[in-house]
């Protein structure tokens, strides 16, 4: 059996199914003990479109992960993203309840209940209802309101929505599995929760992850989520375009993305050539490097010009002191920082786990 202080995320992504089981130690700290990768298929674009291909890709990530911790995982928190996402700000409000007009836990979870009370299209179902800040009376931007006094609480709240058939075919495949799942979590905001500094989210921030299927987005300001979103562009369409451009199968196309694909035709150099397997296997071709980044460059530009457009429409982009933090597998290609600064028009860092 799992003991009570190991959890486990699996991350479910288009291109891969990750799961990581961690132990968390008397002092709050987490250590990992095991880690288990298998290719995702199944998925398109963050949606299950083969549940019988994803559940087989969650086994076998999930029993890798199982050997290398020693830990039977029945359980798991779930990471996901898709086309299908959508995200809105919202408000409401309750008299508190009691004698002494003193806000409990109830209370809360009344204000926070409250919010979902929208009219919500039949085909769509709320993942997550997050509280950005919370009004007692006249008073405001408080965080936690729990034992304060006051007749009228407020709430503002971020309510990620996704598909309703979405929910259902993930739960099923995870379910068939043999596991149970704990919570969804957004992958933006699980990233960000990773990636993002306290100082970040109170200056205002924009996280990019950008992985396989699709590209998340999240964005903070005065240490809370104001936006969220998942544009269904990424990696694999800068592979897909590499693969025709050069006439070359996939699984090669992949690895010229990974070990030579650029962000910008200005970083390759002139003189280097690369070897470009032909399709069906019959020999290869030397081109010049710059052909390979003059296919990345335009993909990686409509990338970060997409971004741009959600950071705009979510109407913080001059709000964003502390910039965009990159994170994501396809964030770590050469030149995509520096071509992210001159679209975006806002600083960019790398993101790494803090602590890391």
């Amino acid at each position: 059996m799992k003991p009570s202080n190991i959890i486990v995320g699996l991350d479910i992504g288009t291109t891969k199914i990750s799961t990581i089981v961690a132990e968390v130690e008397d002092e709050g700290e987490i250590n990992i003990i095991g880690l288990g990768v298998a290719p995702s298929r199944g998925l398109k674009k963050g949606v299950v479109v083969d549940i019988e291909q994803t559940t087989q890709s969650i086994k076998q990530s999930v029993t890798e992960a199982e050997k290398i911790a020693d830990v039977v995982i029945d359980y798991v928190f779930v990471g996901v993203a898709g086309s299908h996402i959508s995200s809105m700000n919202t408000r409401s409000v309750v008299a508190v309840g009691g004698e002494n007009r003193d806000i409990g836990q109830a209370d809360v979870q009344r204000v926070l209940d409250s919010a979902k009370t929208f009219a919500l299209p039949p085909n769509r179902e709320i993942i997550h209802v997050l509280p950005r800040f919370f009004a007692v009376d006249e008073q405001t931007g408080i965080r936690d309101p729990k034992g304060m006094s006051g007749v009228r609480l407020e709430v503002d709240v971020h309510i990620v929505m996704g598909a309703v058939t979405w929910v259902q075919n993930l739960m099923k495949s995870c379910h068939r599995a043999d596991l149970d799942v704990a919570q969804i979590i957004l992958q933006p905001i699980a990233s960000a929760t990773a990636v993002l500094t306290s100082d970040e989210k109170e200056l205002g921030v924009c996280l990019v992850d950008i992985g396989g299927g699709t590209t998340d987005i999240a964005v903070y300001t005065q240490g809370a989520i104001v936006h969220s979103a998942v544009l269904p562009v990424g990696g694999l369409q800068i592979t897909n375009d590499i693969a025709i451009g050069l006439r070359t199968p996939m699984s090669k196309a992949e690895d010229l993305k990974v070990r030579e694909g650029c962000a910008s035709v200005e970083l390759a150099d002139p003189s280097r050539t690369i070897e470009v397997p032909n399709t069906g296997g019959d020999g290869s071709r030397s081109l010049p490097l710059k052909n390979l980044c003059e296919i990345t460059e335009p993909r990686m530009e409509e990338i970060f010009n997409l971004v741009k457009k959600e950071i705009q429409k979510s109407g913080c982009y001059e709000i964003l002191p502390a910039g965009t933090v990159l994170t994501g597998g396809t964030s770590l290609m050469r030149g995509a920082r520096q071509l992210a600064e001159r679209i975006l028009g806002l600083p960019v860092r790398i993101g790494k786990p803090l602590g890391a």
